[in-house]
């Protein structure tokens, strides 16, 4: 007991404030020594955990395919127009006047020399009352003036009148004869305009715009005004597309022709290519031509002025084998290093150009792990599928539309890594 008590006496002694200057720095030392250790082999432990998740090797990428099937593709040119009947009449007024009736209203159904309205005709009535008053006087003048003129034959032969006045006798009968051939035109034309103030339907129709009201005033002296349209048949229509100089080249008549309107907008209607006008019509340096579709309206669902989507079918093809566009722009190459499935770094496999008409195209399968490109040869594009004009694919094969990579891969995690 008493030789423990001198031991600890004597350890206190050495680090008391007594103790020599080299024993006091020992226990220092070795603390330093321990922490640098410590750290070490932690950074021993971090390297080797970032060696690892460095050469960790990446998930192999997932490739997304799509079976290839049989159906129709179409090549459309996509344009806008207006419905309007196919011919459209303008019925005017080649009279002026005060519009005394009107008998004809939107939508009446009329039949060819129908009243439709009528212009107040006193005025002509009575033109035409002048003319024959004028006719009837210079008439029962000439029937005179060739009575005397008989006479005055007779008198000549016997030398009991002049030669002079035979022969003023004569000249006054051409003069009438001339007067009541002019009256008999006055007559015959305020008769016509008498008839004019009758507005009368040149043909079978529907009118579809009336421009005139009871008592107003039709002016026709510079400008014949428009009283009424009359379609000659709503249940044949047409629509007018404007069609851009880009397309116009691949449109011709006879082409079928997928049309809606907004009134409804779940039906699709169906007409024809009739003609290609050759008339451009230029609107801000912007030139289009006016392409007719003719189409069937049994029902009247179509009216004038709609505005109607029309695609123009130039190309169809039915019951083909159909790539999807996405398998054409899909390419191996954007996907850095994988370029094969389960051999990372080593090529793919390419092959010969297909023969035959058609675009030459390229598509990738999947053979075994292996990626395997196909040249094809294409033909018409809707815009989502391409028909296969060529080439050593059938449908119900799968080609590869796309590739899902792995949410992290190796050069990602030690990117990330060295961030933090």
């Amino acid at each position: 007991m008493q030789q423990h008590t001198n031991r600890v006496g004597a350890e206190q002694g050495r680090n008391g404030p007594d103790a020599p200057a080299d024993e006091r720095r020992a226990p220092r030392s070795r603390r330093r020594r321990i922490a640098l250790i410590a750290g070490a082999a932690m950074l021993l432990v971090v390297a080797v955990l970032a060696g690892w998740w460095a050469t960790r090797s990446a998930p192999p990428p997932k490739y997304l395919t799509t079976t290839l099937t049989r159906g129709d593709v179409s090549r459309t040119v996509t344009a806008t127009g207006t419905v309007n009947p196919v011919m459209t009449i303008i019925v005017g007024s080649y009279v002026s006047g005060v519009i005394r009736n009107v008998y004809c209203d939107y939508n009446t159904r009329v039949k060819k020399g129908q009243l439709c309205a009528r212009i107040d005709p006193r005025p002509y009535q009575a033109a035409l009352e002048q003319a024959e008053g004028a006719l009837a006087r210079d008439s029962a003048q000439l029937a005179g003036a060739r009575a005397d003129f008989a006479r005055y034959a007779v008198l000549v032969r016997q030398n009991l009148v002049a030669e002079s006045t035979y022969s003023d006798q004569a000249a006054l009968v051409h003069q009438l004869e001339g007067s009541v051939q002019l009256d008999r035109a006055l007559v015959s034309n305020a008769k016509v305009n008498l008839g004019y103030t009758n507005i009368v339907s040149p043909v079978d129709g529907t009118v579809v715009a009336r421009n005139i009201t009871v008592g107003q005033t039709v002016a026709a002296s510079f400008q014949t005004p428009t009283l009424f349209l009359i379609a000659t048949d709503l249940t044949r229509m047409q629509v007018d597309t404007n069609v851009s100089e880009s397309d116009i080249g691949g449109i011709r008549p006879e082409e079928p022709v997928d049309f809606t309107v907004e009134a409804f907008p779940g039906r699709t209607f169906r007409g024809t290519v009739v003609q290609v006008r050759q008339a451009p019509q230029v609107v801000q340096n912007v030139v289009t031509y006016d392409a007719v579709v003719s189409v069937s309206n049994p029902d009247f669902l179509l009216k004038p002025g709609m505005t109607a989507t029309v695609s123009i079918i130039t190309a169809q093809r039915r019951g083909v084998v159909r790539i999807p566009d996405q398998a054409l722009r899909f390419s191996p190459g954007g996907l850095g290093a994988v370029k094969e499935a389960g051999a990372p770094g080593s090529a793919p496999l390419e092959a010969a150009p297909a023969s035959g008409s058609g675009q030459p195209a390229q598509v990738w399968v999947l053979s075994g792990s292996r990626l395997v490109a196909i040249p094809i040869r294409v033909g018409i594009d809707d815009g989502a599928y391409s028909e296969l004009v060529s080439g050593a694919l059938r449908a119900g094969e799968r080609v590869i539309i796309g590739v899902q990579l792995p949410a992290s891969n190796a050069n990602a995690r030690t990117l990330r890594f060295w961030r933090l």
